[in-house]
């Protein structure tokens, strides 16, 4: 049986995870081809390099996005994301008829993404696992939000982020042929982040509640560590929460984040493996 561990030792986000099984062996093309059959190709790019974290060498995986004249990266300043610049996958999905002060981003509601992934030539393993991230994060949303799940809407440009992250990480885990997903407890950091609603504490209320029911470790981390995304990768993929298995070590990738800690690397590492 072939098993994934995922090693969330610095916690866990979307763009973490894809850079993690892209290390480990996953096929940047054939993620590339697969993501293509999205109807979203003219809204991103996608970016994957080598990166040291203090001292490991891994890999980060960028989406960059194509907005308008604008190329938003998962670190800009805008309206969509956190006001600060580290904290790049951060989507908190509102709800809220806010102001674009111009700008013309749309939302995009839960039930068209749904209805997108279902259309889409996708296998219908890799749509399964995509609709279950999906689902836990529009709930956690909807929850926090007091809207039913149908109508949590998704700002546009988390949405595409989130929708690549989370589509990708159903392609890789499917091309890396994976039966069984363990994970270590998830740190989420501490401190206080802000968002569009304003200053909150770590974790950010739809990670916490994404997370209800999953082992938390403990974090001195002034920082969030997980994110809304890498929460339902964790809730929704691991079959259990524990310390590194017994298994036949075959391959370990490293998936950079954004932020550099002086004495900690701030990465994913997951590892695959053959387990009787």
């Amino acid at each position: 049986m072939k098993i994934l561990y995922l090693d969330c030792f610095s916690g866990i986000s979307g763009d973490m995870t894809i850079g993690a099984l892209l290390d480990a062996g996953g096929d940047f093309s054939h993620l590339q081809k697969e993501l293509q059959k999205l109807p979203l190709q003219d809204e991103y790019e996608l970016k994957v390099h080598k990166i040291v974290k203090n001292g490991i060498t891994s890999t980060k995986f960028d989406v960059i996005l194509k907005n308008g004249e604008h190329v938003h990266s998962r670190h800009g300043h805008s309206k969509h994301t956190h006001k600060h610049s580290h904290d790049h996958d951060h989507k908190h999905h509102h709800h809220d008829e806010d102001d674009h002060h111009g700008h013309t981003h749309h939302h995009r509601s839960y039930r068209d993404i749904v209805k997108m992934i279902q259309e889409a030539d996708l296998s219908e393993k890799v749509k399964s696992i995509a609709l279950s991230i999906f689902k836990k994060i529009g709930e956690a949303e909807g929850c926090i939000h007091g809207v039913p799940l149908e109508d949590v809407h998704f700002h546009e440009v988390g949405a595409v982020d989130s929708i690549i992250d989370i589509v990708g990480t159903a392609i890789l885990i499917e091309e890396l042929d994976i039966d069984y997903i363990k994970s270590a407890p998830v740190p989420t950091g501490s401190g206080k982040i802000h968002i569009d609603h304003g200053i909150y504490p770590v974790p950010a209320p739809a990670t916490l509640e994404i997370l209800r029911g999953v082992p938390i470790a403990q974090s001195d981390l002034k920082a969030e560590l997980t994110t809304p995304t890498g929460a339902a990768f964790a809730a929704v993929l691991a079959n259990e929460f524990c310390d590194l298995p017994s298994m036949k070590v075959m391959k370990v990738g490293y998936g950079a984040g954004t932020k550099t800690f002086p004495d900690h690397p701030n990465v994913l590492r997951i590892i695959l493996g053959e387990q009787a």
